[in-house]
C-alpha cells in the first residue's frame, strides 16, 4: 500500500543509525558488561596474586561447657567485627577488589552427627577475631584448622556422593523488617529464656554415618549512613510519612506536583481535607496496636549495626545414607527465627537444588555443583539479608547450659591463667 511503512523501513533506519553511531552506543553497555567481568575476576581470583593480605584462616570455635550467658554477648561481639569498615581507594577497588568491605563467615557444622563452629576470617583479621571471642567466652578454646571443605570430593554430586541446598531470602521486599529474636524466646510461666539454637543442634545432630550438613552466614559489615538511610524510610512509610523516592527530592517534588494536581481536578476537596487531617493525628490513635508494635521493632532495630548477610545451607552425605527428610527438619529449626507480623526467611527457589520440566537431571545436577562451588568460595552472590548484631547474634551463638544435647563440642574443663609465682627457667 501507497504511503504506509514495512516492519523491514523501519529495521533499515535502526540499522542505519547504528553503523553511524556504534562508537556512542556500544561502549556504554560494554563498561558495565567489563565492569562485572573484571570485578568478579579481581574478587576471587587475582587477589592471592597481588596481596598476601588475602589468606584465609578457618577458626574453630569450641564453646565452654555449662555455659550461662545467652546470645547478648554474641551481639557484642558483631559489633566488634563492625570496626573493620574502610574507605578504599581507587587502585584497590580495581587492582585489588576491595569494593566491598571484609567479610567473615560464619559456619554451623555437623559432621555425622558431631556439631561444630567455624569462623573463616582474613588471616589479617584473625587477631580481632579471637580478642572479640575471648573477650566475652574467656573459657573458650579457638584452634586453626584446614578447611573442612577440603575432605570431600571436589565435584559433587557424583556416583558416591549427593548433595540439596538452597540459599535463603526475606519474604518482605523491605529488608529492615526484623525478624524474631532472642528476647521473643521466653518461656510464659517462668520468664526463662528458651535458646533457640536447641532445636538447631538437636536436627543438626540427628545425622548419621556418611551424613554432613552445613550451614553458612557469610557477613558483610553495612556502612552506618546506609542502613539508618533505608531504616528510616521504612519507618516513615509505617508513620504515614511522604518518603522521598530513591530518584531524589527534585523529582519527588515533581511526582508530589503532578499527583496533587490530578487530586484535585478529580478527586472531591474534602476527602483531601479528611485525609491530611487523619495524618496530623498521633501515632497511637491512628496506628493499630500491632502497627505500633511493627513500628517499635523497626526503629529498635535501627540503633544496631547491619551486616549484608548471605545464608545458605547444604545436606551432602553418601548416597546410601542419604535422607532428604534431614532438610525438612534443619529448614523447620531456621523457621523459629520467623515472625509474620514482622518479616521471615524462606529457602529461595531459583537457588534450590531442583529441575522442572525440562532437563530436570542436567539441571538438578548443574545447581548441586553451582551452591557446592558457591559455598566452597564464600561468596554472596544472588540476594541477600540484612541482618543487625541482634538478629545475628539470636541464628548463631553458643548455646548455653540449657541446651544438653551431646553433638555439640566443647571444653572438657574451665580454663584459668597460670599462677604468678611459677619459676621463670
Amino acid at each position: 500500500m501507497d504511503g504506509s511503512v514495512s516492519i523491514f523501513d523501519i529495521l533499515n533506519n535502526f540499522w542505519s543509525v547504528f553503523v553511524s553511531y556504534w562508537w556512542v552506543i556500544l561502549p556504554v553497555p560494554f563498561w558495565y558488561i567489563f565492569k562485572i567481568i573484571w570485578f568478579d575476576y579481581v574478587a576471587f581470583y587475582a587477589v592471592d596474586c597481588w596481596n598476601s593480605r588475602y589468606k584465609w584462616a578457618i577458626l574453630e570455635v569450641i564453646p565452654p561447657r555449662d555455659l550461662e550467658r545467652g546470645p547478648k554477648p554474641m551481639e557484642i561481639f558483631y559489633t566488634g567485627l563492625s570496626g573493620v569498615m574502610t574507605t578504599h581507594n581507587t587502585f584497590d577497588v580495581w587492582l585489588k577488589g576491595a569494593f566491598r568491605q571484609d567479610s567473615f563467615s560464619l559456619e554451623l557444622i555437623s559432621e555425622e552427627g558431631r556439631v561444630h563452629y567455624y569462623i573463616r576470617t582474613l588471616k589479617g583479621r584473625r587477631n580481632l577475631v579471637e580478642a572479640q571471642i575471648y573477650a566475652q567466652y574467656p573459657e573458650a578454646q579457638i584452634i586453626e584448622v584446614e578447611d573442612y571443605y577440603t575432605k570431600f570430593p571436589k565435584t559433587i554430586p557424583n556416583r558416591n556422593w549427593d548433595l540439596w541446598g538452597t540459599d535463603f531470602v526475606f519474604v518482605k521486599p523491605d529488608p529492615y523488617y526484623p525478624l524474631r529474636t532472642y528476647d521473643q524466646f521466653e518461656e510464659d510461666i517462668t520468664g526463662e529464656m528458651i535458646d533457640p539454637m536447641a532445636a538447631l543442634v538437636e536436627t543438626m545432630g540427628a545425622l548419621g554415618p556418611g551424613q554432613h550438613f552445613w550451614l553458612q552466614f557469610v557477613i558483610v559489615p553495612v556502612q552506618e549512613p546506609e542502613s539508618i538511610k533505608g531504616g528510616k524510610a521504612l519507618a516513615d512509610s509505617l508513620k504515614g510519612r511522604a518518603v522521598a523516592p530513591t530518584g531524589g527530592r527534585l523529582w519527588f517534588d515533581i511526582v508530589d506536583v503532578l499527583s496533587n494536581l490530578i487530586a484535585g481536578l478529580f478527586g472531591p476537596p474534602e476527602f483531601k481535607e479528611l485525609a491530611k487531617k487523619k495524618e496530623e493525628q498521633p501515632l497511637d490513635t491512628r496506628l493499630s496496636p500491632m502497627e505500633r508494635d511493627v513500628l517499635k521493632a523497626v526503629e529498635e532495630n535501627l540503633g544496631r549495626n547491619f551486616f549484608k548477610t548471605k545464608l545458605r545451607m547444604i545436606y551432602l552425605g553418601r548416597r546410601e545414607g542419604f535422607d532428604k527428610s534431614h532438610v525438612s527438619a534443619v529448614t523447620g529449626a531456621i523457621k523459629q527465627f520467623n515472625d509474620l507480623n514482622m518479616n521471615q526467611v524462606k529457602p529461595e527457589d531459583i537457588s534450590k537444588t531442583y529441575g522442572q520440566i525440562f532437563f530436570i537431571d542436567r539441571i538438578v545436577n548443574l545447581r548441586k555443583r553451582k551452591i557446592y562451588d558457591r559455598y566452597r568460595r564464600r561468596n554472596m552472590d544472588g540476594a541477600n539479608l540484612m541482618l543487625s548484631t541482634k538478629e545475628l547474634a539470636t541464628m548463631f551463638h553458643f548455646p548455653d547450659l540449657s541446651v544438653k544435647s551431646h553433638a555439640i563440642t566443647q571444653t572438657t574443663s574451665k580454663l584459668g591463667v597460670a599462677p604468678s609465682n611459677l619459676p621463670t627457667d
